[in-house]
């Protein structure tokens, strides 16, 4: 297939990527480096089946027009502001990176007859309530403008479902993490924590440390994403990822730590946003996909580990 990545030079847009060559598609990207980096992406500049990348902006309908296409089969709309404390901060950067610019993406992959992969994230979830996690019929919450601005967009894409017969999946992936995530403040717990460890730094939790996370490693976040837009039983759908296993944020810490590195609680930034409990059924994408994650916590934190030893971030 001919694939547009939105965000495609960004951490897990990277990821997405590179699964998508080997499956032998052709892939352009488009990405205007602002959570991202070309360094993700220089080793698959020369692969013969990626066509081009585009350092611009979707929020430019003048650019969107230039890189979709009637020879696009499917978008996999990645590219979003994604830091929750920002969009408490500037909620209107937010709101037009993740809801208005979608909508613009969204109708030229209409006029254009082109698959829509919406990425989404679990931070559109009240916190878990049932033993067996967060499924997609749960209630949602915009505890933050990202959420409210992912919400929005979700609900403008299945719009696009209900109204013209698009197909188009909306994906909610848990927390993602592994190499190529950033390691300062708009990075990753897990990376952010690493980093702290190899630096000899304390590593510091906000609140209590009680809050739980269900963290998904990168390259099953990636086969995940990339299967979301194979399946014809995947249209008009909301699909979970996540490990199925949740960790509160003391015990990740006193994971990665290992003894090595001491570990102190700070003040919450924005105690508001914080979801309490997040543990992910994924079984719906099981069932649909046949998808389910190959990583656990333990082996994905010793190669996200190995990586940031081997580049220093």
């Amino acid at each position: 297939m001919n694939v547009l990545v939105t965000g495609g030079a960004g951490f897990i847009g990277r990821w997405v990527v590179k699964k998508l060559l080997e499956d032998q598609h052709d892939v352009w990207v488009i990405d205007n480096l602002s959570n991202g980096d070309v360094g993700n992406i220089e080793e698959f500049l020369s692969h013969k089946r990626f066509k081009a990348f585009y350092h611009d902006d979707i929020r430019k309908e003048e650019v969107i027009e230039q890189v979709v296409n009637d020879s696009m089969d499917i978008c996999y709309h990645l590219a979003a502001s994604i830091n929750v404390q920002d969009s408490i901060d500037d909620p209107e950067t937010t709101f037009y990176n993740d809801t208005v610019a979608s909508f613009h993406l969204l109708e030229s992959c209409r006029k254009h007859n082109v698959k829509f992969v919406f990425m989404s994230t679990c931070m559109v979830y009240d916190q878990a309530s049932n033993p067996q996690g967060i499924t997609e019929e749960d209630p949602v919450k915009p505890a933050s403008p990202y959420a409210g601005s992912k919400i929005a967009a979700e609900n403008m894409v299945l719009s696009y479902y209900h109204a013209y017969q698009m197909p188009v999946t909306i994906v909610r992936p848990f927390n993602t993490y592994g190499p190529y995530q950033k390691t300062g403040g708009e990075g990753g717990v897990v990376p952010i924590f690493i980093k702290k460890k190899l630096n000899k730094d304390p590593i510091q939790i906000y609140g209590n440390g009680e809050q739980t996370r269900d963290l998904l490693y990168a390259e099953d976040c990636a086969r995940f994403v990339v299967e979301a837009g194979l399946h014809e039983e995947a249209y008009g759908e909301i699909l979970n990822a996540g490990l199925g296993r949740d960790v509160s944020v003391n015990q990740l810490a006193e994971l990665i730590a290992d003894g090595r590195t001491s570990i102190t609680h700070i003040e919450h930034i924005h105690p508001q946003s914080e979801i309490s409990k997040l543990l992910c059924d994924y079984s719906k994408a099981k069932k649909i996909l046949g998808w389910e994650p190959e990583v656990g916590l333990e082996e994905g934190i010793r190669r996200t580990e190995e990586w940031i030893k081997s580049n220093r971030m």
